[in-house]
Order: C-alpha cells, then sequence, then structure tokens
C-alpha cells in the first residue's frame, strides 16, 4: 500500500536528513523501504547493525541508508549532525523512530536547517479510498482502527489480538524508555479508563480519585501517553489562548479500534483521527501552524471540532451517527465567524445530502473522503 508521504519524503530526502516519527506498527519501516531507493535499514536494536552505525561503516554507494530506533543512542542527535556536516546527503539520510522522534525539538543539540519532520498517521478514509470503498473504509477504521494490520486484515479477533500485543509494547517497553515510570499499571489503568471516555471532556480531578494518583501525576501520565502516540488533545477554543490551554480537553486515540464507548464514540474519534492527520500534514509538508478544537460556552452548547490554520479558523465540524436534524450548535457558534470558516454537519447514516444557510450535511464517508 502506498502511503500518503512518500512522495514527500522522497523529494526531502534530496536536500535534507528526514526524520519521520508515529505511532508504533503504523508502517514508518515500510514506507522507508518502498520509496524506491537502492537502501541499507540499520535497526539500532540489533547487534550486528548497532555496531555498524557505531563504527560508521555503511556502504556509501547506497541510495539511502536508513536509520531505525536511532534515538535509543545516547546524543543521537549530535550523531546525526556530524554525519549530516560531515557527509551531506550523500547518501540519504532517514531516520525513523516512535516517541522520542517526536521529542527532537526539546533541548540538547539542535537540528535546525539539517532536516525535514514528518509525521506518519495511520489509515484514513482519504487514503483508503485509493483502493476500496469509501464507505467500507470508515466502517473498517470504526471496527479495526487505521492501523495498516488490522484495517487490511479485516478481522475484528485478529484486531483484538493485535491490539492487546501493540498496547503491551507501548506500555511496557515505549513507555520505560522514554520515562522512568514505575507506576506501569496506573497508566493501563489510565488507557483503559479514557477509551470509555472519548469525545467527553475529561475531569484530572476526576480520574487522580479513580486512579488514587494527584493530579499533577494524571496530567504527567496523559502527557507520556501523548509522547507515545496513544492519544492526542483535543482543546477548547477561545481567542484567549491562555485561557483554552487551562481547560480540561478532550482526549482522542490514534488507534480508533480502542475506542470502547459506543459507535457514536467511534465515528467521532475517526473524525477527530482525520482531522489531525489533515492538520500534521499541512505543518509537516507546507510549515503551517494548525490546531485542533472543540467549541463549548457556558450555556454547555457544543461543537464537535473547529480546525485553525495560521491562527484562521478553517472549518467548523458537528459529527452525527444518525441526526439528520441541523443542530441549532452550528448557527449559533457560525455567527461568530465570517464566511471563510466552512460549516459542516457530516452524518454517518444518512440518505440525502443537506444545505440550510451555510451549512451543508453531508455523508460522513464522503466528507472524509474529500478532506
Amino acid at each position: 500500500m502506498k502511503r500518503y508521504l512518500e512522495p514527500f519524503v522522497l523529494k526531502d530526502l534530496k536536500s535534507k536528513a528526514v526524520l519521520l516519527s508515529g505511532p508504533r506498527q503504523v508502517g514508518k519501516t515500510t514506507l522507508s523501504k518502498q520509496l524506491g531507493l537502492n537502501h541499507t535499514y540499520l535497526n539500532f536494536d540489533v547487534s550486528e547493525d548497532r555496531e555498524i552505525v557505531s563504527k560508521k561503516e555503511w556502504d556509501r554507494e547506497k541510495e539511502l541508508i536508513i536509520f531505525d530506533e536511532l534515538h535509543k543512542m545516547k546524543n543521537w542527535k549530535s550523531w546525526i549532525k556530524g554525519v549530516y556536516d560531515k557527509e551531506g546527503v550523500n547518501p540519504a539520510l532517514l531516520v525513523t523512530g516512535s516517541a522520542r522522534m517526536d521529542t527532537f525539538k526539546k533541548g540538547g543539540e539542535s537540528l535546525a536547517g539539517r532536516h525535514f519532520y514528518y509525521r506518519l498517521h495511520p489509515v484514513d478514509v482519504a487514503e483508503a479510498s485509493a483502493f476500496m470503498d469509501s464507505k467500507e473504509a470508515l466502517g473498517n477504521i470504526m471496527n479495526f482502527g487505521g492501523f495498516p494490520e488490522p484495517f487490511l486484515k479485516g478481522s475484528e479477533i485478529f484486531a483484538k489480538r493485535w491490539r492487546r500485543q501493540h498496547t503491551d509494547i507501548i506500555i511496557r517497553q515505549d513507555l520505560l524508555d522514554l520515562e522512568k515510570v514505575r507506576e506501569i499499571k496506573g497508566l493501563e489503568i489510565l488507557v483503559e479508563l479514557l477509551k470509555n471516555q472519548v469525545g467527553s471532556t475529561v475531569s484530572y480531578s476526576s480520574l487522580a480519585g479513580d486512579l488514587q494518583v494527584s493530579v499533577p501525576t494524571v496530567k504527567f501520565w496523559l502527557e507520556i501517553l501523548e509522547k507515545l502516540f496513544v492519544i492526542f488533545p483535543v482543546r477548547p477554543y477561545s481567542k484567549n489562548i491562555s485561557r483554552a490551554i487551562l481547560k480540561e480537553p478532550k482526549y482522542y486515540f490514534y488507534d480508533t479500534g480502542a475506542v470502547e464507548n459506543g459507535e457514536a464514540a467511534a465515528l467521532e474519534n475517526a473524525v477527530a483521527c482525520a482531522l489531525i492527520k489533515k492538520l500534521h500534514f499541512l505543518e509537516d509538508t507546507q510549515g503551517c501552524k494548525t490546531s485542533l478544537h472543540f467549541i463549548k460556552d457556558k450555556d454547555k452548547r457544543e461543537v464537535d471540532f473547529l480546525t485553525v490554520v495560521d491562527k484562521l479558523p478553517s472549518q467548523m465540524i458537528e459529527v452525527k451517527l444518525n441526526d439528520d436534524n441541523f443542530s441549532k450548535n452550528l448557527f449559533h457558534f457560525g455567527s461568530f465567524f465570517d464566511e471563510s470558516v466552512k460549516k459542516y454537519q457530516i452524518v454517518h447514516n444518512l440518505k440525502t445530502s443537506k444545505m440550510k444557510e451555510e451549512v451543508r450535511m453531508i455523508e460522513a464517508h464522503q466528507f472524509l473522503k474529500d478532506l
């Protein structure tokens, strides 16, 4: 399966080192190997490869060198900087990894001016519609998640077995590699609690009570799960950004198949994944600054999603499983934005598309296909 980032990564490899991150088993290694370049693949977890890396003895006649799990090497940023400064991109340099790759900008040696950074996401409807019906693709994502292996397998039993192993590797292996955390069981319980709260704002104090830990500990654990690409936050929109940051967010899973609080929540999670994937794509390929929010006021009126690109609201989206009546909240909040903000009510089970004033009602799979 050709992945959506391949042409962009291939182009950038000609001039910069490329760092490719994303959730475990999302397809980073597969993408790297199917770029069509004569390559050498070096996995830092393999002792033979580790020796080649440490001695810098890879074949310079190759077109591409792929360094996997390089973040596990001490001072890896300084190391790759030294390779780039001395040899440039002949051969091309591609560094892949999961959680730690997303923290390379924080402290330590700077790679500024030497790299481009990409985040690979699970398969969404827009990507899958290149080889299957978009409605079927959305159904598969809601049932099995968008990670390539369970998505393509299309088996509920396989997806459950895959997910159990996937979560165990992340919590018990990647976590210990990233942070010195002893309370692994607490993190596992937190993940289970979040699976049943998708689409709802989280209460830090409530989670702290359930887990019998402090609120700062809950926030720390949530940050770790973000770094590990297990969850991502969607925060309330406010023109005053500092106020928005202080408010409690919603959390969604990169793996939609992990959602356990119903079909409507799975649909909302699938939409959230598609939106954050699109926004990260704009950041990584065009340099835009983006964010994903929900809208909620003191009267508890709410709209599920608002996308913001370069500080300008772009799309307002309400997600429904069956309701084909226009949401009043879209019109209420729509009055605060100009006509450039597109307004959608997307419905999973919809017989006919509709339009009322500036709000378009459309089938969920069609919206996601065209995103």
